[in-house]
């Protein structure tokens, strides 16, 4: 069930209508994952399609998985917020022992698993041996797994292994494989709870840590073992997302902690602990996919997506803590009486009848309609948290509204596996074309070939996709903007002096094609030394903060090249007077901002793309290939270093 079944108190309401208010109520997960199904049958012909709802599955499995072994952690009083980062190093020490290191891969496999384990293990000791709450020693762990998986992969993706990568794919083309690991998981959760001496041990120490102590618990070493599962269940995890991406992405699964901690919770386990179960934490995680789905194919704003489901979370908590106030008492942990046993399976065989009538009911009511409909474009974007991308959005939206095209736009926040979430939710709407903007070229590989398998033109914007078919690329040659701007830089400072240079998101692909770019430019002009390199994620708080820390030690540069303008606007901020006079900034892009800059002289230039243009002509080209007509396969919008003398003249 949802979460533990409660008794109801002598007197309560009889008869079947009680029966049924009782049996929702004591469910409430359950009854809300029905009425979210519901809602988005009724609301979207494409929800309740065979290929959308396996699509719901594979979307669930990772945060269900990762949830999982969350659940033994909160069922015992405690949290783990490293669970994400521990799932990215997890799959990068499998990937690069795969690749790099020449290993075997059922050894890398064990590498990557016992890595799981040991920094599960590590937080167990910490919080049993050191004293350290568990938000403080999982938060560091968080910290340090994400950094080391940097360190391995050196910020850029590493290949997954073929044998490994068809945990990504489907079993006799229609099953997916992670929705299988999924339930096996899941089983093997509910054994571990309801069937052994661990699960029961840590009911008891959720419920009364000190009682389960003196009752001859070895609550330490309980905690090791708790932990560790969770590690075990994040490795997981990670090798489950690596495989739907191809590769092992360092900066992947970031946020997913939360996600995790969400499902539990949704499913009705109580962070003050004793309370939880698989079956709560599974219904957790697929009513996080299905309102992100739904959400998808409604076309509802990126941002309001994000509102819309913390209200769910907070309701979904509201709810239980009103359930558990209308005079119902949990029955001892770990019970489950033949009795239970009977309400369960009664539970289960409702929402099967429900499940099947909404089925028929949207069917007929969505078949009804045969009216034409307007060509449907959708619009995947990397991330919607930088001016550029959100100037594209502006074109492309421009031009679908000229043309009279129903464009949906999502945010895929800088993550691969989002990305593809979102992209699969594309492929199983009933659009025209999709345009990509690839958080990573590799890693939106298998979910364009999805889109291509189902005969759905993809057209590519300001970065190419791998291993899949696009109809047109369009973009900026972000390689010869990077050189570019190191002759820009170059020639203003006059051949010599000492710069620095603040990178994008580490593992990006752009990112590493402007600093590709710009390495090479610099050739050159041997006189010009790059002193320091450091990551700013292509932020501009970021880019001050780490501008003002590289100043401490190098106080006398004369150049500073950042691959994106909101970077240099950080910098430029950090280095106050010096900007434009003795520390030239060469930034990236040609946003609104960043051209002011130039013009005010702060900023010396900016490698100006024209993100406008970019949205446009990406829309214009996928409606022509969405109507089998003729598409350049290759679209170049030109590059063009912008300075003070020439920036009146731009138009972006």
């Amino acid at each position: 069930m949802a979460t533990d079944t409660l008794k109801s108190k002598p007197g309560a309401q009889g008869g079947a209508t009680g029966g049924l208010r009782r049996l929702l109520l004591d469910n409430g997960a359950l009854t809300a994952l029905i009425v979210l199904v519901i809602a988005m049958s009724a609301l979207s012909g494409d929800f309740l399609t065979a290929d959308n709802l396996l699509n719901v599955g594979v979307q669930a499995a990772v945060t269900a998985i990762l949830a999982f072994g969350v659940t033994f952690v909160i069922v015992s009083a405690g949290i783990d917020l490293s669970v994400g980062s521990v799932a990215a190093l997890s799959a990068t020490v499998l990937a690069w022992s795969a690749t790099e290191a020449g290993m075997p891969v059922v050894l890398a496999v064990l590498l990557a698993v016992a890595t799981g384990i040991a920094c599960g293990l590590v937080n167990g000791f910490l919080i049993s041996y050191g004293k350290l709450p568990p938000f403080i020693a999982t938060l560091a762990m968080l910290s340090v797994g994400r950094g080391l998986s940097l360190v391995i992969s050196q910020g850029s993706p590493i290949p997954f292994p073929d044998s490994v990568s068809h945990l990504g794919d489907t079993l006799g083309g229609w099953l997916p494989v992670p929705v299988l690991v999924m339930v096996v998981m899941g089983l093997l959760t509910a054994f571990v709870l309801g069937r052994t001496y661990i699960g029961r041990s840590m009911y008891a120490i959720g419920g009364n840590e000190e009682a389960a102590r003196l009752s001859g618990l070895r609550v330490k070493r309980q905690k090791l073992a708790i932990y560790a599962f969770s590690g075990l269940f994040a490795a997981a995890a990670g090798i489950v997302l690596a495989s739907r991406l191809a590769s092992a992405q360092p900066q992947a699964a970031q946020g997913y902690e939360l996600d995790a901690i969400a499902a539990v919770v949704i499913g009705g386990a109580s962070l003050a602990g004793g309370t939880g179960k698989a079956s709560g934490t599974l219904i957790g995680a697929l009513i996080l996919a299905v309102l992100r789905n739904g959400l998808n194919l409604l076309s509802v704003s990126a941002f309001w997506q994000q509102v819309v489901i913390g209200v769910v979370i907070a309701l979904a908590v509201l709810f239980d803590t009103l359930r558990r106030k209308a005079g119902a008492t949990t029955p001892a942990a770990g019970a489950s009486g033949n009795g239970n046993r009977g309400k369960q399976a009664l539970t289960y065989v409702i929402a099967a009848v429900v499940a099947v009538a909404v089925v028929g009911a949207t069917s007929l009511l969505h078949n009804g309609s045969s009216a034409a409909r307007t060509q449907k474009i959708g619009l995947s974007l990397s991330t919607l948290n930088n001016p550029f991308f959100v100037q594209i959005r502006a074109g492309a939206e421009e031009e679908a509204e000229k043309l009279g095209v129903d464009l949906t736009v999502t945010d895929a926040q800088n993550d691969a596996s989002q990305q593809a979430n979102q992209l699969q939710n594309f492929t199983s709407g009933s659009l025209s074309a999709v345009v990509v903007n690839p958080v990573d070229s590799d890693a939106a590989g298998p979910a364009v070939r999805g889109a291509n398998q189902s005969g759905i033109p993809v057209i590519a914007v300001d970065r190419g996709v791998n291993e899949a078919d696009t109809a047109a690329l369009v973009a900026s040659d972000n390689v010869e903007g990077g050189a570019l701007g190191a002759k820009a830089l170059a020639e203003k400072l006059g051949g010599k002096g000492t710069i620095v240079i603040l990178q994008g998101q580490a593992g990006t692909s752009a990112s590493r094609e402007r600093g590709a770019g710009f390495a090479e430019g610099l050739k050159d002009y041997p006189g010009i030394e790059v002193v320091a390199k450091q990551p700013a994620d292509f932020d501009r708080t970021k880019g001050l903060d780490v501008m003002t820390n590289l100043l401490q030690a190098h106080p006398d540069i004369n150049g500073v090249f950042a691959e994106n303008d909101e970077m240099a606007l950080g910098a430029i901020k950090a280095l106050g007077s010096k900007a434009g006079k003795s520390v030239q900034v060469v930034g990236f892009d040609g946003t609104p901002d960043g051209l002011k800059a130039v013009e005010a002289g702060t900023l010396y230039a900016s490698v100006a793309q024209q993100p406008s243009e970019l949205g446009r002509i990406a829309v214009r080209n996928a409606l022509r290939a969405a109507e089998d007509k003729k598409v350049e396969t290759m679209v170049k919008v030109p590059v063009k270093v912008v300075t003070k003398e020439n920036v009146a003249g731009f138009e972006g």
